[in-house]
Parts: structure tokens; C-alpha cells; sequence
């Protein structure tokens, strides 16, 4: 089982403007501590932090080595077509938006789209088959 996940980020308060909404939203819990913030449900977090700032210049990329994007369970067809709303309404990137919500195919209900950082977050919809 995760037990958390740690992801740098340029700007930790642009960031949490996206993230904290977010990820309320899914079902998480925010934690502000002194170094950054945690995205916790039952034991498992994310947990996000300020980049040193000569660590910037190299920025971010999901096709090189590292991570790709990140997927979360969404509670139904629902709950994604509402974030979808969300990410659209608060001026955040949604990803392959004129497939939505079957980007990945006819049986794959998915919200895609990017963080400040243009980090790739998915909301996947349970199969409803």
C-alpha cells in the first residue's frame, strides 16, 4: 500500500489554488504545515512543497524521466463531468477537451487535465456498465 507521495512544485501557493479545491473535492483532507501542505485520505498523502528556487529553471515535464500525471477515483460519471466543470470554471487546462470524457476510448470515462504546473491529473469514472 502508498504510503505518500512527495511532488515539488514552483509555486506552492499558485499550486494550492489548484490543488486544495481539488482535491477537496475528491474526498481529501488538507493539512498546511510549515513546509508545505498534504493531501491525506486514511493513511495515504500527497504531499506537495516549494522547489528551491535554483531547482526552477529546469521546470516540468511529464515525457521526460519522472512522473507522468496522476489519476484519481472519481465516485461517478457524475462527479467527473462536475470537476471537469470545476477545472473549466476556475481557468484551469482541460486536456483533450473536445474527447471528453472518452479520451481513452468508449468504455473509459475520464477527466484530463493540468495543474499550475501543467502536472497531468485524471478523475476516472467507475465502470458503470
Amino acid at each position: 500500500m502508498l504510503h505518500h507521495v512527495e511532488i515539488y512544485v514552483s509555486d506552492l501557493a499558485r499550486s494550492s489554488a489548484f490543488w486544495n479545491p481539488f482535491m477537496q473535492q475528491l474526498g481529501y483532507e488538507v493539512e498546511h504545515w510549515s513546509g508545505g501542505v498534504n493531501y491525506r485520505q486514511g493513511d495515504t498523502y500527497l504531499c506537495f512543497l516549494q522547489a528551491p528556487s535554483d531547482q526552477l529553471a529546469a521546470g516540468y515535464h511529464r515525457k521526460r524521466v519522472g512522473l507522468n500525471h496522476l489519476a484519481f477515483h472519481g465516485k461517478s460519471r457524475r462527479h467527473v463531468d462536475q470537476m471537469a466543470e470545476w477545472v473549466k470554471s476556475a481557468g484551469y487546462t482541460v486536456l483533450y477537451e473536445s474527447e471528453y470524457p472518452y479520451a481513452s476510448g468508449p468504455d473509459y470515462y475520464a477527466l484530463y487535465c493540468e495543474d499550475p504546473d501543467r502536472i497531468k491529473v485524471e478523475v476516472v469514472a467507475p465502470n458503470e456498465a
